[in-house]
């Protein structure tokens, strides 16, 4: 029998500390502490998944100039073997997903195209970039697409909207301009055809109940593309096992597996959060090229990045402070189309 006036001796229930010794509130302590540990545990995986899906993104940059700093393959082949193995894996894990063969797959040709032609750009283009020129490049004309075309649909930018997409077109316009490290006007042009047919891709995708399936969809779609491709270059065709590797991995891990995390991922993400952790890859690619590639990074790439991840910074985040019913954007990361 208790002590009148003693105080109660703590009582511990799953990380949280009870000092009231009553039955019901012991109970209720043990219910928020494991409410707790399964948030904090939550939590963990989502920052991993994140974290994993945005070293694969930034991945696709450094194997590509791996593969094609050298000739050990060329450009159409890169581009075959990775969306060919990228399909395979992708088949894959939605085949396990449904527990039955993979029959009917979503996505639509249209996005599929879209897809094809950003993958063609992307190998093209860097035969002549740095990993995170190319990167930024990329993601600039991606993110100043899909504000272009919410102007077009009539969205009503703010006065700050509008100063950060000033901003990031005026850096992407000081890193292509004229100069002594000024990247390749052909390379740049090719990188900015990705950005806008990956934005285009994105904003297709918005809203997909199946983001998986669609993108397996679109993938599969893009196979007997690859394959044109491939017969349009024979004359030119270099493969080798090493050139194989690097486009396969970037198919397979960078690409499909990368998707998978990153869809796994999204659900426990805000839209400002999705936008603002995609700030991340062209800067992971940047540092990537440096330590793996040993490329040099310049104060016009310094002074560029800052500008254009300031910019679309302040024009994502800005947008989204007012709550609006829609998807959340992909801006380096395609999500799936919504056929």
């Amino acid at each position: 029998m208790s002590k009148v006036g003693s105080a109660p001796s703590p009582t511990r229930g799953e990380g949280i500390i009870c000092l009231d010794l009553r039955s019901n509130n012991r109970m209720s302590c043990r219910i928020r502490g494991n409410q707790l540990q399964r948030s904090s545990t939550k939590l963990t995986t989502v920052t991993a998944l994140t974290v994993l899906a945005l070293i694969a993104f930034a991945g696709n940059s450094v194997f590509c100039r791996l593969a094609l700093a050298g000739p050990i393959i060329d450009p159409a082949s890169y581009t075959a073997v990775r969306l060919i193995t990228g399909a395979v894996t992708l088949w894959i894990v939605a085949a396990f997903r449904r527990k039955e063969s993979f029959q009917k797959s979503g996505g639509s040709w249209i996005s599929a195209s879209m897809l094809f032609l950003y993958a063609v750009t992307f190998s093209f283009a860097y035969i002549s970039l740095s990993a995170g020129t190319g990167a930024l490049i990329l993601f600039a004309a991606v993110q100043i697409t899909m504000i272009a075309v919410g102007l077009h649909r009539g969205e009503r930018p703010e006065t700050l909207e509008w100063l950060g997409l000033f901003i990031a077109i005026v850096g992407l316009i000081y890193l292509v301009s004229p100069g002594i490290t000024a990247p390749s006007i052909i390379g740049s042009l090719l990188m900015a055809a990705a950005g806008i047919a990956w934005g285009v891709y994105s904003l297709r995708g918005r809203g997909a109940s199946d983001p998986i399936g669609a993108t397996t969809g679109n993938f599969l779609r893009t196979v007997p593309l690859a394959i044109g491709l491939i017969l349009l270059w024979l004359s030119t065709l270099t493969i080798t096992p090493m050139g194989f590797l690097w486009a396969a991995l970037s198919g397979s891990i960078t690409s499909g597996v990368g998707y998978v995390l990153w869809y796994a991922a999204l659900p426990h993400l805000t839209a400002t959060r999705a936008a603002t952790v995609q700030l991340a890859v062209p800067v992971l690619a940047a540092l990537a090229g440096v330590v793996v590639l040993s490329e040099a990074i310049s104060l016009r790439l310094i002074i560029s990045a800052v500008a254009i991840l300031g910019g679309v910074g302040l024009a994502v985040f800005r947008r989204k402070s007012v709550p609006e019913p829609q998807e959340p954007l992909a801006a380096v990361v395609p999500t799936s189309t919504r056929e």
